[in-house]
């Protein structure tokens, strides 16, 4: 740690998503302290305690609130600017900050476009020719887990905490759905956590018109919050595809669920392939199962990690007092990022596929033969699905709603829609049940807004 001789000006260029912002003037009396590493011209800054005065001269007061709990790191070109004057030095300092102050909500996507793909075409061409020139005159490699027919050992305990921390999630939401108002539009699919619904003209359901698009709020279930996505549960991940025929027959089980067993959960209800040799490749897409008669017979094992099971509404009991309810909240956070991040480390290792026209979703390497797409213009593809790698929105959809300030305050209002910030329903849920706000929602919360108190004072916001 070092400590920077005093400076008299200090010009800064603050450097984000949205553009750049010119920053104040340090008083000359201040002292900043700086660390740097030997091997790289990135310094963070940081303040003394007792220079409250400089950090609103420095970064304005307008701005101390949304510094909290960003993480800023300066760099300091090498050649820096001196004066004749030697007195002062001139120093310029690059602010980079990793989560933007502000961002715009997720696009929304209407049923007649189509998803845009993970990698794009050009750079999945320029990819597969890499690895063609690369894998020229070499030899052929064995194939890694799990596209040998093995499940990879390692991902195996992961797997298990995804599919607790989804067991977790679901009682602890039954339990503050008791104590924190949640409210569906009977007409649409959109929902709103807080006292009462907002008043925003934005229901798309039937007979939108006659009611001007008012929405007609009613009690919200799990169902509504966790929005269900399906997917067929293969007995075996590298067998044939599902034909049409077949797709009455194949049980369908949540996405999420599925894709835990293929990366290795057992279910005794649920029950899958389990190879204990790699498969023997006779063909680009023809194998055969290697010969398991001289290994001895699979002696069945307890589970790894205890599962947990689903509780039913009967037994789900609302929180005592703030404090428990504080606690669930935190622990329904816990479990809905753990849930999330989990999916996809094993979405990277386990291919899941969804449908760009519909949101049909399927875990394993190819698509299903179903032709059950029903989108727009299906007609056209005989209802088949146009198969394309997923993100973990398609598998685990957050759902954003429109975050409120104050839950004790006044409700939302119409004229003020450009002030208010959205986030994920679980992570508003938790918001207003006491928990603290995830560093990675606030962008699209937009917490460092200010709310006008009336229309007159919003007209004057430039």
């Amino acid at each position: 740690m070092e400590v920077a001789p005093p400076l008299n000006s200090v010009h800064c260029r603050l450097m984000r998503n949205s553009g750049c912002s010119h920053l104040g003037k340090a008083a000359s009396t201040s002292v900043l302290a700086i660390s740097s590493s030997p091997k790289s011209r990135d310094f963070r800054i940081s303040f003394p305690t007792n220079t409250d005065s400089l950090k609103s001269c420095f970064f304005g007061a307008g701005a101390l609130s949304s510094l909290k709990h960003c993480c800023w790191r300066f760099s300091i070109p090498s050649t820096c600017s001196l004066s004749s004057d030697k007195s002062y030095r001139q120093y310029m300092v690059t602010i980079r900050n990793d989560h933007p102050q502000n961002a715009d909500f997720p696009r929304f996507y209407s049923k007649k476009e189509k998803k845009p793909f993970k990698v794009p075409i050009v750079e999945m061409r320029r990819a597969a020719r890499e690895r063609l020139k690369k894998r020229k005159d070499q030899p052929r490699r064995p194939v890694s887990p799990p596209k040998n027919g093995l499940v990879v050992k390692s991902l195996i305990p992961l797997a298990y905490d995804v599919f607790n921390a989804r067991i977790t999630l679901i009682n602890n939401l039954k339990t503050l759905l008791k104590v924190v108002p949640v409210h569906a539009c009977g007409w649409c699919d959109e929902i709103h956590v807080g006292p009462v619904g907002h008043p925003f003209k934005s229901c798309k359901g039937p007979n939108s018109s006659m009611r001007k698009g008012q929405h007609e709020w009613t009690n919200a279930t799990i169902e509504d919050i966790l929005t269900p996505v399906e997917a067929y549960h293969l007995f075996d991940r590298l067998g044939n595809r599902i034909s049409h025929d077949e797709r009455f027959s194949i049980p369908r089980i949540p996405a999420v669920v599925e894709l835990c067993i293929q990366a290795g959960v057992e279910i005794p209800d649920l029950p899958t392939k389990k190879r204990r040799k790699p498969i023997i490749r006779i063909g680009k897409k023809e194998f055969v199962d290697a010969d398991e008669s001289e290994l001895p017979d699979p002696i069945p094992k307890a589970p790894l990690i205890p599962m947990l099971t689903e509780l039913p509404d009967s037994q789900t009991l609302a929180p005592s007092d703030d404090e428990e309810k504080l606690l669930l909240a935190e622990e329904t956070l816990q479990a809905w990022e753990k849930m999330r991040r989990g999916a996809k480390r094993l979405m990277r290792m386990y291919p899941v596929r969804v449908c760009g026209y519909c949101p049909e979703v399927h875990v394993g390497p190819t698509g299903h033969k179903a032709r059950n797409c029903g989108a727009h213009k299906h007609q056209q593809r005989n209802g088949q699905h146009g198969w394309q790698s997923a993100v973990l929105d398609d598998l685990i959809p957050p759902r954003y709603v429109w975050h409120v300030p104050n839950a004790d305050g006044r409700p939302l209002q119409r004229e003020l829609i450009s002030f208010y910030g959205k986030a994920p329903v679980v992570v508003e849920i938790c918001v207003q049940a006491g928990a603290n706000v995830p560093e990675q929602y606030e962008p699209t919360m937009r917490l460092d807004v200010g709310i006008p108190s009336d229309v007159r004072e919003a007209e004057m916001v430039v």
